[in-house]
């Protein structure tokens, strides 16, 4: 009997394979503890003591100041265009009353904790001082006479919008829940825009922490990719370093050309 090869028309054609349907696997998220969290809490708690123990020394010595905190870098614009530029930083630690800074520790350890195990320490850090910085710029810049803002809120709102974007940029690792969170988020931050009109609280200085923490971590949160194999899945964070002084730049020479205009205008006027 003779063979001959079969042609692609006579070849057998294999039966259609069931598609396979994605599985959901559990991955290792990082984990520690969050010491820069505790620390920045510990430190503003020890500052706001030692604030409120000197009140009377600084409100005797210091006639210059309607107010105690104002000499120990509360935000004012009036110094801050007389170069004190420190003051673009040191309303972080400084607060107002208890509950000023009581709410304000709940909320950085509530959203900050996280933050800093995903994020990282340095980048953390960096977040926290940008989103500071970017929110007392725009206080700053519509801030008053001598009025003054203190409290480490314009850094939290900062938190609260890295947050937003870390879990919009790896929602394919958290699947459905992110949406869930990402909403949560939104609402938490309208709620507290609205309580902005309130007397006595800063608006600009949130929203200005916000963008400031949006910007830097549009470019510089971590971008998780799951890796390894059964059953030993975990994620790595794919970033790379370029991208985070990218966005660390950004916030800087935005903010800083704000900073600027806001300190040079009213003399060319």
């Amino acid at each position: 009997m003779n063979q001959y090869p079969l042609s692609p028309q006579d070849s057998p054609v294999p039966p259609p394979q069931p598609p396979v349907a994605p599985q959901r696997v559990r991955v290792q998220l990082p984990s520690g503890t969050p010491y820069l969290t505790y620390a920045i809490v510990a430190v503003t708690a020890i500052i706001y003591l030692l604030q409120v123990a000197s009140a009377r020394f600084l409100q005797y010595q210091s006639p210059y100041f309607a107010d105690p905190i104002e000499a120990l870098g509360a935000m004012r614009a009036d110094l801050i265009r007389q170069g004190q530029l420190w003051r673009f930083l040191t309303p972080l630690i400084l607060h107002a009353s208890i509950p000023h800074i009581f709410l304000n520790m709940w909320a950085l350890i509530a959203f900050g904790a996280s933050l800093e195990r995903n994020f990282g320490r340095w980048r953390y850090l960096m977040l926290y001082l940008l989103a500071g910085f970017s929110g007392n710029v725009l206080s700053f810049l519509h801030l008053s006479g001598i009025d003054y803002s203190v409290g480490a809120s314009t850094a939290i709102f900062g938190l609260v919008a890295a947050e937003g974007v870390f879990l919009y940029q790896n929602r394919k690792v958290f699947g459905r829940g992110a949406r869930g969170a990402i909403t949560n988020l939104v609402v938490v931050v309208v709620l507290n825009l609205l309580l902005g009109v309130i007397p006595g609280i800063d608006y600009w200085g949130h929203i200005g922490g916000l963008l400031g923490g949006l910007l830097f971590a549009w470019f510089a949160s971590p971008r998780w990719e799951v890796q390894g194999g059964m059953p030993n899945f975990y994620v790595a964070d794919t970033r790379e370093p370029r991208d985070v002084i990218t966005g660390a730049a950004l916030v800087i020479l935005i903010f800083g050309a704000l900073a600027i205009w806001g300190i040079v205008a009213p003399i060319v006027h």
